[in-house]
């Protein structure tokens, strides 16, 4: 918005210089000469002398303005440090200015939300990993099978602490630095409602859901959890979404039976943790 003054003043000081020498030539002394200019005329012509001695003066002024105007290298004028402080402090004390994340929306398009990604299931995580204990019930136990308990950690990952197989792990700080460097609000607003818990899926006898194997985690903005199987979620999660998507995590917002605090590892990264030796 300051550029287009700025640049009325350039063109005013531009052009200042011409209309000068042309109301020079125009009034010059020889133009004065003879019984044709009457006192009339005179006072005119004087009053027209004061007022361009008047714009020199603030054409002056306008120089001297345009001159501490700062230059960005592309040439367009730029704010100075000062005046982005100021409109920053502005910005941030207008109502409204920082997004809700917590604020529930519909989830567009949920059926596709995982682009190709598909999830691992209990059957296919028991057929690459084994079980990660052998007796289940409903509540959550410890996990006993030794060779998947040796790569079970449990540590503080950015905003939460949760425990889970290395590798996920891993893979969850890169999703939480990304989305630190990216939205640093929303990142301090994610919270979790758990990771492992290695029982059985409620209603079932012996199936095995992915946060069995301490490849799942559930989050939420605030610690407002997310209303189960409605369609809709937090804004914050479906930005989070596609951090979790680049790094190859499914969402359980494209589940038949929706969970979109639910993220959990997708078969084809499952698959190549299993190929470098990861798991």
């Amino acid at each position: 918005m300051r550029v287009l003054p700025a640049i009325i003043i350039c063109i005013g000081v531009l052009l200042a210089p011409a209309v000068w020498i042309g109301l020079k030539w125009m009034l010059s002394e020889e133009d004065f000469q003879g019984a044709s200019v009457d006192s009339t005329a005179r006072i005119e012509i004087e009053m027209l002398r004061q007022q361009i001695e008047d714009l020199q003066l603030r054409l002056t002024d306008l120089q001297t303005e345009v001159a501490r105007l700062p230059m960005a290298n592309s040439g367009q004028m730029a704010p100075s440090a000062s005046s982005a402080e100021a409109e920053r402090e502005i910005w941030d004390q207008t109502e409204g200015a920082d997004l809700d994340y917590a604020q529930v929306v519909l989830i567009a398009d949920r059926v596709n939300v995982n682009r190709g990604l598909q999830v691992t299931g209990g059957k296919y995580l028991t057929e690459r990993l084994g079980r990660p204990r052998e007796t289940l019930n409903d509540t959550c136990q410890p996990m006993t099978n030794p060779e998947l308990k040796e790569k079970l950690v449990t540590e503080q990952v950015g905003p939460i602490r949760v425990s889970m197989l290395r590798p996920a792990i891993e893979s969850l700080k890169v999703v939480f630095e990304n989305i630190r460097q990216a939205d640093p609000d929303l990142y301090n607003r994610i919270n979790t409602a758990g990771a492992l818990c290695v029982r059985r899926i409620r209603g079932t006898t012996n199936s095995l859901s992915t946060h069995s194997y301490g490849l799942a985690v559930d989050l939420n903005i605030d610690g407002q959890l997310d209303n189960f199987t409605d369609g809709k979620t937090q804004l914050g999660l479906t930005i989070m979404a596609d951090f979790f998507f680049d790094e190859g995590w499914v969402w359980g917002a494209g589940f038949r039976r929706e969970d979109s605090m639910h993220f959990e590892i997708s078969r084809r990264q499952l698959d190549a943790w299993i190929a470098e030796g990861r798991l």
